[in-house]
C-alpha cells in the first residue's frame, strides 16, 4: 500500500474502533480485541470509501472542536427528548409539523452527512434530503419557515462545531 492508502486506513480503522468502544461501552479485552479485529477487517474493504484526506485532514483544533460537539451533541439531544416527550403526555402543547429548509455553509459531503444525522437524531427533527448546500428538515413544531431562522435554530447549534473539524 502507499503511503496515502496507509493513512487512509489507520483513519478508518481508529474511527472504526473507536466506534466500536462508544458502542460496546465496555474496556474488557474480549471485546477490545474483537472489536479491533473486527475494525480491521472492515477498514480493508471500506477505507477508499471512508476518506481521501487521510492523517492530513486531521489537526489538533479538530480534535479539540470534536471533544467540544460530542457534549453539546448530547446536551441538545437531551434537550429534544424531554420536549418530544412533554408534548406526548401535555395534550395541549403545540404540534405545528411541517417541513423546512435550512442551508449550510459546510463544504465537505462527511460534515453535511454527520449534520444532517445530528438533526435527525435530535429528536423532532428529521433530516430529509440533503441537496448541495440545503437540507430539508420535517419538524416537529415549525417555529419559522425563514429559511434563515430555520437555519439558526436547527443548524447553527451543530454547524459551528463541524465547520473547524472538518476544514
Amino acid at each position: 500500500m502507499k503511503s496515502g492508502k496507509v493513512s487512509r486506513y489507520i483513519v478508518t480503522l481508529i474511527f472504526l474502533f473507536i466506534l466500536w468502544v462508544l458502542l460496546t461501552t465496555t474496556l474488557a479485552w474480549e471485546e477490545l480485541t474483537t472489536g479491533f479485529i473486527f475494525s480491521a477487517i472492515i477498514a480493508i474493504f471500506g477505507y477508499n470509501y471512508f476518506t481521501k484526506r487521510g492523517l492530513s485532514g486531521i489537526t489538533l483544533k479538530g480534535i479539540f472542536y470534536f471533544l467540544l460537539y460530542i457534549p453539546v451533541f448530547f446536551w441538545e439531544m437531551i434537550k429534544a427528548n424531554f420536549d418530544v416527550a412533554y408534548r406526548v403526555v401535555h395534550p395541549k402543547m403545540p404540534i405545528k409539523p411541517g417541513i423546512v429548509q435550512i442551508k449550510t455553509t459546510l463544504k465537505s459531503d462527511i460534515a453535511k452527512l454527520i449534520l444532517g444525522n445530528s438533526i435527525t437524531l435530535t429528536p423532532g427533527t428529521l433530516t430529509i434530503e440533503i441537496a448541495e448546500d440545503n437540507l430539508l428538515i420535517h419538524w416537529i413544531n415549525v417555529k419559522t419557515k425563514d429559511i434563515h431562522g430555520a437555519t439558526d435554530i436547527i443548524g447553527k447549534r451543530f454547524e459551528k462545531y463541524l465547520k473547524v473539524i472538518f476544514k
